[in-house]
């Protein structure tokens, strides 16, 4: 008893020095002239290593003829793909072409009559992944048009 108050006043003043230096050092990091132009050029090789990484590059979601290509074109990938045996890479596109899909309830059901069960579980698996990715992908259109 006699030791935890000096050593819960030490806890604290090193807690709140700690606070203290994230806040001047993020405030540093912000008012950077090059923040902005490093955090843009930053987003761009992550872009870049997504698609090396064998991630389809999606469409404008603003633009609906490049949505409906997209989406034919990956359906029509991974029912081949499925076709040949590769599940991951077929559910991999299935999933792009839910992701973008108008209607993805109805389709989802459309896959789950289609599918062998343990390829759908797969595709359940991957689809919030997806989803990050396209959220993603809002996001940094969003913040290069700023």
């Amino acid at each position: 008893m006699i030791g935890s108050k000096p050593s819960a006043i030490a806890a604290g003043v090193c807690g709140a020095l700690f606070i203290g230096y994230c806040i001047y050092f993020d405030r540093k990091r912000r008012s950077d002239p090059n923040f902005r132009t490093r955090l843009r050029e930053r987003r761009k090789k992550q872009r870049a290593a997504q698609d090396k990484s064998g991630h389809a590059q999606l469409p404008d979601l603003k633009d609906p003829g490049a949505v409906q290509k997209f989406f034919l074109d990956e359906i029509q990938l991974g029912e081949e793909l499925l076709a040949q045996g590769d599940y991951e890479k077929g559910v991999d596109h299935l999933t792009n072409a839910i992701a973008v899909c108008g209607q993805p309830q109805q389709l989802l059901q459309v896959l789950q009559q289609t599918l062998p069960p343990p390829v759908f579980q797969m595709l359940l698996t991957k689809l919030p992944s997806i989803s990050q990715r396209i959220v993603t992908s809002q996001s940094l259109e969003e913040d290069d048009v700023e």
